[in-house]
């Protein structure tokens, strides 16, 4: 079986190479990907790149693995940067690290690969399972650190062509692993940052790209201005920090792209704003729509799942009823749905 290993310098990526390896999988070839943000923005903060790729040579070379650099910097800058940044122009929350898996890491990447490679082999928290010839997208039995929310954008032919050794473990079994492994980046920190930025800072990676401009935050049940804030698009409805406000805390409920004002709301009103009945569309069924409509959606990565129903109007839209309201709901957000630990896909909020 020919592997193609994806490895970023972390110990998820390292623990699942060497994982194939001592499986005794031979025709292995270890792939970094090297991004545009990483040189072209240097400027805004502490860019990881050079020192990922030593951490991902150390393991290579300890596990006797040829690794290669790709260069897939044309593509982040057209098929998620830029999405990214017509999204919050647009006034919306766009999620960015599900575009990089469908269109980037298992898209372009996939298809730059020889057609005899068997398998991708990644570091994700997930796992793909064959039944009735097609493939399903399982979580991990680590609630905190499940990615599938991150993968509901697959396809079946790419998610077939993926293999997540580390699916089933947690990640202190993960850490574990390492350490008896004596990996290089055994002790390395999880990257917390979006698939495209490493360590780069989000507002400043906005701000170099839509700049600044004076608004208005206001209250929206009053009208009373509070305060003044840099560009609407620095705000996603729901958030908490970054307002500047006293006698808080205060929420983003609302927008206002044409006049550039960011609406809020009291703690005290939060409640009155959560929404239970949202619109989906641009549909991404992994192994086809599902035979059931009561199932889970999660609105957000993380361990939080609703009960929810699905009310489909056609084959790209539906209406999905939570079973409780949430007053982080955001138009451009995925909503992606489970029965029980099977990810089933997802869309783009409406």
């Amino acid at each position: 079986m020919k592997i193609a290993a994806l490895v970023s310098g972390g110990v998820d990526s390292s623990v699942a190479l060497s994982m194939m390896v001592n499986e005794g999988c031979h025709d292995i070839t270890a792939y970094y990907l090297k991004i545009w943000l990483e040189d072209e923005l240097a400027s805004l903060g502490a860019c990881p790149w050079e020192t990922d790729l030593l951490f991902a040579r150390a393991v290579c070379e300890q596990l006797d693995v040829p690794l290669q650099v790709i260069s897939l910097q044309s593509e982040y800058l057209e098929m998620v940067v830029g999405y990214a940044l017509d999204e919050l122009k647009a006034g919306r929350t766009p999620s960015p690290d599900i575009l990089c898996n469908q269109r980037v890491k298992f898209g372009e990447f996939l298809r730059r690969l020889d057609a005899d490679t068997d398998k991708v082999v990644s570091g994700h928290y997930a796992r793909v399972e064959r039944d009735n010839g097609s493939c399903i997208l399982r979580r991990s039995p680590d609630p905190v650190k499940d990615q599938t929310y991150f993968l509901s954008n697959l396809n079946q032919g790419q998610l077939c062509r993926s293999h997540f050794p580390i699916g089933h473990l947690s990640k202190s079994d993960v850490r574990a692993m390492a350490k008896k492994l004596d990996l290089p980046t055994q002790d390395r920190k999880d990257s917390q940052g979006i698939c495209f930025l490493g360590k780069i800072h989000y507002p400043d990676f906005v701000r170099f790209h839509l700049g600044e401009k004076e608004g208005e935050i206001v209250e929206l049940e009053s009208g009373r201005t509070l305060g003044k804030h840099r560009g609407f698009w620095f705000f996603t409805i729901g958030q908490r920090g970054a307002l500047g406000l006293s006698a808080g805390p205060w929420y983003v409920v609302k927008k206002d792209t044409v006049t550039n004002t960011v609406y809020v709301s009291h703690k005290d009103n939060r409640a009155s704003h959560a929404r239970n009945r949202f619109k989906v569309t641009d549909l991404n069924w992994i192994s086809g729509r599902p035979d059931r409509d009561e199932l889970q959606v999660k609105i957000r990565h993380g361990p939080m799942m609703s009960d929810c129903r699905i009310e489909p109007t056609d084959d790209n839209h539906l209406t999905a009823h939570m079973s409780c309201g949430d007053p982080g709901i955001a138009p451009g957000q995925f909503a992606v749905f489970y029965d029980g630990d099977i990810c089933l896909g997802g869309g783009v909020i409406e």
